[in-house]
C-alpha cells in the first residue's frame, strides 16, 4: 500500500488523535494550530505563516489579548447561563467542560493567568456571584435578561397579590364569626312538669347523693306519719325537684357559655404566643449598652428609650450623662428591675402590656408577671388585668422609666 493510502492503520490512528485533545503546550493560539508533538511544533513555528502572525501580533499585541479574553469570556459565560443557569456550581466543573471542546480558546491566550483570577474577575465585574470555600471557588450565574428580570417582577407581584387576597380572606371570616356571636340568640330551656301518661310506665330517676339522703329520710318519717302528710311532703318534694332541676340547668348553661367564651379566649392566646417578632423595642424602657465599640464611658451604662426608628433602632438618653445616642437593638439588652416594680412586656402575646414584677426564676432565666393595663389602649380594665403570666423570658421584659 502507498504511504498517503486513506485506509492504512497509520492514517487511522493519526485521524482519531487529531479528534481528541492535545497537549496545550503543542498549540499555537495566533494560528489556532494543535501540533502532536515537539517536532512538528518546531516546524510549525519555523513556517512562513507563523512568523506573519507574529509579525502582525507585534503590532499591537493588546488589541490580540483583548479580542481573545473577549471571546474566553463569552464562550464560558454562555456556557455557564445554557448549562447550569443560575444554579451555584464549582468553578473548575465547568471550566472542564468548557475545555472538552476542541476549538476552545485557551486561557495562557488572554489576560487572565489562572482560573481563580478569572472567578474573582467575574465577581468583581458582577457577572456572577462568587464565594470562596475548603472545596475552591463556586459561582452563580446573574441572569440579567430584561425578559428575565420581568417574568420574575410578574412572579413576585403575584405572590404579593396572592398574600393579600389570603389576609383578606381571613379578615372577612374574622369579622363574620365576629357578627355571627354577637347577633345569635341565646337558648333558653323550657321545662315541663313531670306527668306519665301510660300508669303501666315506669318512672326513673338519676338523683344526687344529697337527693338521695333526703329521699330517704322523707320516707322514713312518712311511715310514721298519715296519708295527708304523705300528700305534702309528696308536693314539697316535687317543688324542690323542679328547683334543683331549674338550677342545675342554668348552671350548666352558665357553665356551657364560660366555656365557649374560655375556649375563644384560649385560641386568641395561642395565636398571640406564636406571633413573636425579632424586634422588641419601645418608648420610655430602660436599657443597658452592651457594646464596647463606643468605648468604657458608655459600656454596660444603662439609658431611656427617647424614640424608636424603623422599629430596629432607638434613641437612648444615657441616664449618668444625658448623651442622647443612637442604637441599634443588637447593642442593648433589656434591664430587669426588683420585685414589686413596673415593667413593659416587649415580646410574645402580651406585647406592649404595663405589669408589675412579682418574682424572679434565676435557674430558667425568667419571671413571673402581673398585668395591669395595656400601654397602648385607652381602656384601663381590659379583659387581661389583674392576669398573672409565669414563665415570660427576660428578653422579653423591661424596666419601665
Amino acid at each position: 500500500m502507498g504511504k498517503s493510502d486513506f485506509l492504512t492503520p497509520k492514517a487511522i490512528a493519526n485521524r482519531i488523535k487529531s479528534k481528541g485533545l492535545q497537549k496545550l503546550r503543542w498549540y499555537c493560539q495566533m494560528c489556532q494550530k494543535q501540533c502532536r508533538d515537539e517536532n512538528g511544533f518546531k516546524c510549525h513555528c519555523m513556517s512562513e505563516s507563523h512568523q506573519r502572525q507574529l509579525l502582525l501580533a507585534s503590532e499591537n499585541p493588546q488589541q490580540f489579548m483583548d479580542y481573545f479574553s473577549e471571546e474566553f469570556r463569552n464562550d464560558f459565560l454562555e456556557l455557564l447561563r445554557r448549562r447550569f443557569g443560575t444554579k451555584r456550581v464549582h468553578n473548575n466543573i465547568v471550566y472542564n467542560e468548557y475545555i472538552s471542546h476542541r476549538e476552545h480558546i485557551h486561557m495562557n491566550a488572554t489576560q487572565w493567568e489562572t482560573l481563580t483570577d478569572f472567578t474573582k474577575w467575574l465577581g468583581r465585574e458582577g457577572l456572577c456571584k462568587v464565594d470562596e470555600t475548603p472545596k475552591g471557588w463556586y459561582i452563580q450565574y446573574i441572569d440579567r435578561d430584561p425578559e428575565t428580570i420581568r417574568r420574575q417582577l410578574e412572579l413576585e407581584k403575584k405572590k404579593k397579590q396572592d398574600l393579600d387576597d389570603e389576609e383578606k380572606t381571613a379578615k372577612f371570616i374574622e369579622e363574620q364569626v365576629r357578627r355571627g356571636l354577637e347577633g345569635k340568640e341565646q337558648e333558653v330551656p323550657t321545662f315541663t312538669e313531670l306527668s306519665r301518661e301510660n300508669d303501666e310506665e315506669k318512672v326513673t330517676f338519676n338523683l344526687s347523693k344529697g337527693a338521695c339522703s333526703s329521699s330517704g329520710a322523707t320516707s322514713s318519717k312518712s311511715s310514721t306519719l298519715g296519708p295527708s302528710a304523705l300528700k305534702t311532703i309528696g308536693s314539697s318534694a316535687s317543688v324542690k325537684r323542679k328547683e334543683s332541676s331549674q338550677s342545675s340547668a342554668q348552671s350548666k348553661e352558665k357553665k356551657k357559655k364560660k366555656s365557649a367564651l374560655d375556649e375563644i379566649m384560649e385560641i386568641e392566646e395561642e395565636k398571640k404566643r406564636t406571633a413573636r417578632t425579632d424586634y422588641w423595642l419601645q418608648p420610655e424602657i430602660v436599657v443597658k449598652i452592651i457594646t464596647k465599640k463606643l468605648g468604657e464611658k458608655y459600656h454596660k451604662k444603662k439609658g431611656i428609650v427617647k424614640e424608636v426608628i424603623d422599629k430596629y433602632t432607638a434613641v437612648v438618653k444615657m441616664i449618668d450623662s444625658g448623651d442622647k445616642l443612637k442604637l441599634d437593638q443588637t447593642h442593648l439588652e433589656t434591664v430587669i428591675p426588683a420585685p414589686g416594680k413596673r415593667i413593659l412586656v416587649l415580646n410574645g402575646g402580651y406585647r406592649g402590656n404595663e405589669g408589675t414584677l412579682e418574682s424572679i426564676n434565676e435557674k430558667t432565666f425568667s419571671a413571673t408577671v402581673v398585668i395591669e393595663t395595656p400601654a397602648l389602649i385607652k381602656n384601663k380594665n381590659g379583659p387581661l388585668k389583674g392576669r398573672r403570666v409565669e414563665g415570660i423570658q427576660y428578653e422579653d421584659i423591661s424596666k419601665l422609666a
